[in-house]
């Protein structure tokens, strides 16, 4: 079953309005400050990207829906930090300690920001598992989706691609496997492929059959396609 968070490709949610040209990067000032504090909080080092990604797909259905954007990030951020241990539920209402946070050597200071958003997070590893597949090899999704290790848990094989037919166009060396990392258990590193899929695998009535979607998806999401029983017999 597929989470709340997971509507890419869904079926009757609308048409995906794109703002217009010239339109502000943040609507609002707090929406700003809400990415500022979320990257700065990341920078403590007490989680990572998927840990965090998870956080927010983790929101309770109904503040899912019902809230925007940053409220969502800002919502799974405040979780984070009671969940690690880093603030208290008491500290978020302004009613903590005022003593000096064992953490506070860490904290991202104007001046640095440039340069750790500069050097990003990069997530290429080197690994000892060997690349199964090849540019030009047909493969098939794994069905159901979801994650494969933790019950609810992350994945980044959304929903409307579990079971679909795809092309191997590249190869991208092996990277952090986040259905691991999201859950603190390891970077588990694999082979990441860059896979075509036709508009027909991924929807029953498309409106362009032939256009194509590319996703990024890890070694351990897919399998060789040895077509259907009846191509197989023939």
């Amino acid at each position: 079953m597929s989470r709340v968070h997971d509507m890419g490709g869904r079926i009757g949610d609308g048409p995906v309005v794109p703002e217009a040209e010239g339109a502000p990067v943040f609507a609002t000032d707090w929406h700003a400050r809400a990415l500022a504090v979320t990257l700065a909080c990341g920078s403590l080092g007490q989680w990572n990207i998927d840990t965090s990604r998870h956080a927010r797909e983790r929101l309770s259905p109904k503040d899912y829906t019902r809230f925007s954007y940053y409220e969502k990030w800002i919502s799974a951020l405040a979780d984070l930090l009671v969940e690690k241990g880093v603030l208290t539920r008491e500290d978020l209402m302004g009613q903590g300690s005022e003593d000096l946070h064992a953490l506070a050597s860490k904290v991202l200071k104007q001046e640095a920001v440039a340069g750790v958003l500069a050097k990003g997070g990069p997530a290429n590893r080197d690994s000892d598992v060997v690349a199964a597949f090849g540019v030009g090899d047909q493969v098939k999704t794994r069905h159901p989706g979801g994650s494969a290790l933790v019950d609810g848990g992350h994945t980044r094989l959304p929903d409307y691609a579990a079971g679909a037919r795809g092309e191997i166009l590249l190869q991208h060396g092996a990277h952090v496997l986040p259905d691991c990392s999201a859950h603190g258990l390891g970077e588990a590193p694999e082979p990441l492929y860059a896979v075509a899929f036709k508009a027909s695998e991924l929807w029953p009535y498309p409106e362009h059959p032939n256009d194509e979607v590319v996703l990024d998806l890890w070694q351990s999401y897919l399998q060789p396609d040895k077509g259907t029983d009846s191509e197989a017999e023939g």
